[in-house]
């Protein structure tokens, strides 16, 4: 835990000096996009939360125990709500080569590598001062081996939410692949959605295949290794990596960004789309020709992104407990 907690105060340093420096040179770190830019003032709440950071980590043996386990897992919450949209910003690097605000990109990077320090830090401390195993978290003797579990799949529950999240994604490709072929879908043609796009995403869309229904393919196999044994074992087309485990981290870090930025904004979303639905609130048509048209698409792409970014919550947890290392008597 001791190399946990410089590191945690390692990097609550790091990010702090970041926001100082945005916040005295008036950079905002916050905001819906390069034309939308949120106030400077709240970059200090960064510094507050990186100095909150610290001195807890740094006051684990001074501070009662509930005061450290809120504040950590406190601080654990403000970073993940800091991180979101971390995935749009990676998908926008992939194929545009840039990012609408590299001081929010960075920003948001340094919040998710703060949410892995801070629950580690938070779930070691957990375990040494509930007097359990520090390892494994249960209670046992002393004659014990620490085991790694075979591959195992999911629950069956577990395995019927992934393909509640795979079907989610059926009519959200069919819509990008008849736009990527030339199609027409809810008014709008290809010529209409290529136009201002980067070269690679031009280049893609070209040859008939839509970035994002590509990422969706991606994201189903994610999926789908989470909750099936294959997903835990190199397969035997990789040659010399044949038989081997897969390292936890390897699906898992995919799978928890996507899940913390795809769920909250499917869920969300789709609630507003209910709302839109419904007619208590207003719909935008933005470059649609009719409100209908809108709420078609806005259904296939929010209802994807609700089914998959639960159902990749869900498999991502299964997969963490399933894999974890166990603590065996001898």
């Amino acid at each position: 835990m001791v190399w946990w907690r410089w590191a945690a105060v390692g990097w609550a340093a790091l990010y702090g000096v970041f926001g100082v420096v945005c916040a005295v040179s008036g950079v905002p770190l916050f905001g819906l996009g390069p034309s939308s830019p949120g106030p400077v003032a709240l970059d200090w709440a960064v510094v507050a939360v990186c100095v909150l950071a610290a001195v807890v980590v740094g006051a684990v043996r001074v501070l009662p125990r509930p005061v450290v386990l809120v504040g950590l897992w406190g601080v654990c919450v403000a970073c993940g709500v800091a991180a979101f949209g971390l995935l749009m910003e990676l998908v926008t690097l992939v194929f545009n080569q840039t990012v609408d605000r590299w001081s929010s990109a960075v920003s948001q990077a340094l919040a998710a590598v703060g949410v892995v320090v801070l629950v580690v830090v938070a779930r070691d401390y957990w375990r040494v001062s509930a007097g359990v195993c520090s390892r494994c978290g249960s209670v046992h003797g002393v004659s014990t081996r620490w085991v790694v579990p075979g591959p195992s799949a999911a629950p069956r529950w577990v395995r019927r939410v992934a393909w509640v999240g795979v079907a989610g994604f059926v009519p959200y490709a069919a819509m990008k692949t008849t736009w990527a072929l030339g199609g027409t879908f809810a008014g709008l043609t290809h010529a209409d959605l290529v136009a201002g796009a980067s070269a690679s995403w031009a280049a893609l869309e070209s040859f008939g295949v839509d970035p994002t229904a590509l990422l969706a393919a991606l994201g189903v196999f994610l999926l789908l290794g989470l909750v099936r044994p294959w997903g835990q074992v190199f397969p035997r087309w990789t040659v010399w990596l044949a038989g081997r485990r897969v390292p936890r981290w390897l699906p898992l870090a995919p799978a928890l960004v996507g899940a913390a930025t795809l769920a909250p904004y499917g869920v969300f979303g789709v609630g507003l789309v209910v709302l839109e639905s419904v007619g208590v609130v207003p719909v935008e048509r933005g470059q649609f020709r009719s409100v209908a048209d809108a709420l078609v698409v806005s259904w296939c792409g929010l209802g994807a992104f609700c089914c998959f970014g639960v159902a990749l919550a869900v498999a991502a947890w299964s997969y963490l407990v399933r894999t974890r290392r166990r603590c065996v008597s001898v």
